[in-house]
């Protein structure tokens, strides 16, 4: 009897062994922390320090002037657009490198990839050989009473083309894994291809689509080398934020610096909190 149970009883070499499933746990999990204390909590740390060695009543003067409420809008309402834009067109060049077949299809799926791989000033000048004053584009929208060096379309266009990739990328893997012969299924039951679209690919694709949507918004409200290219940079009016950032580290006002930095930070977070919210609601309602 003794002897059965000895046999059956596990020992506690065994259940720590048994438990310790991935090797080094305890060494990654420390390693992981550390690498991300250092790179991103470590620099926000600091830089919040920085801005308060001026008093609260210079903060809230900063953050509420004029030019810096600007700058937030300058950068947030044409990111949103732009996020938005790509929500929509991003996903159907997805749609259509994955389902269509068509010469220059490999070469067009690289190009899009360009985006990450060029400077941003280069984006920016490019982006002004083309829609500037006086060019090919640019002449054609001041007939419509549009100017990219005036008003929020210059910024739109540079944060559309550097956040594009984003949406695409972001899609493309998961059209790629969907099984077309649930789309036959559904056309030999007699469903339109709007009501396919709509009740059986769009719910699997939506939280990819809100996630390449994130990813887009936050690469678009950083962006500062292509947008100081093609917008005007009127302080008050086409200023974005990054460069308030810029101009107020070249006076030498580094914690104002630091302010204007740490508002449009969480502004950017309140506002993905919101989207990530959103997207786990609607995950939840599409597992249900």
């Amino acid at each position: 009897m003794s002897t059965q149970t000895i046999s059956t009883a596990p020992s506690r070499r065994g259940l720590k062994q048994r438990n310790s499933i991935i090797p080094g746990l305890a060494l990654s999990l420390g390693l992981s922390s550390t690498y991300l204390g250092v790179l991103v909590l470590l620099p926000l740390a600091l830089l919040a320090l920085v801005a308060l060695k001026i008093p609260p009543a210079e903060i809230w003067r900063t953050l509420t002037d004029a030019r810096t409420l600007a700058a937030y809008k300058a950068s947030i309402i044409p990111a949103f657009i732009a996020s938005m834009i790509n929500f929509v067109f991003g996903s159907v060049v997805a749609w259509v490198l994955v389902r269509k077949r068509f010469p220059g299809r490999q070469l067009i799926d690289a190009l899009i990839d360009l985006p990450f791989a060029m400077p941003t000033a280069v984006v920016g000048i490019a982006l002004v050989t083309l829609y500037g004053p006086g060019t090919l584009f640019g002449s054609y929208l001041t007939r419509f009473g549009l100017d990219t060096s005036t008003g929020y379309l210059g910024i739109t266009l540079a944060m559309i083309f550097v956040s594009l990739p984003f949406v695409i990328r972001t899609v493309q893997p998961v059209l790629e894994d969907l099984d077309p012969s649930v789309e036959q299924a559904a056309a030999s039951l007699g469903a339109s291809p709007a009501s396919i679209l709509w009740r059986v690919f769009l719910p699997q694709l939506l939280p990819a689509m809100i996630t390449g949507f994130i990813l887009s918004f936050a690469k678009s409200i950083g962006e500062f080398g292509a947008v100081i290219f093609l917008a005007g940079n009127i302080p008050g009016l086409t200023e974005v934020a990054p460069l308030l950032i810029m101009v107020r580290l070249e006076e030498f006002a580094y914690p104002q610096a630091a302010v204007v930095a740490i508002g449009l930070l969480l502004l950017s977070f309140a506002l993905l909190l919101v989207v990530n919210t959103l997207q786990a609601r609607l995950a939840e309602r599409i597992s249900q």
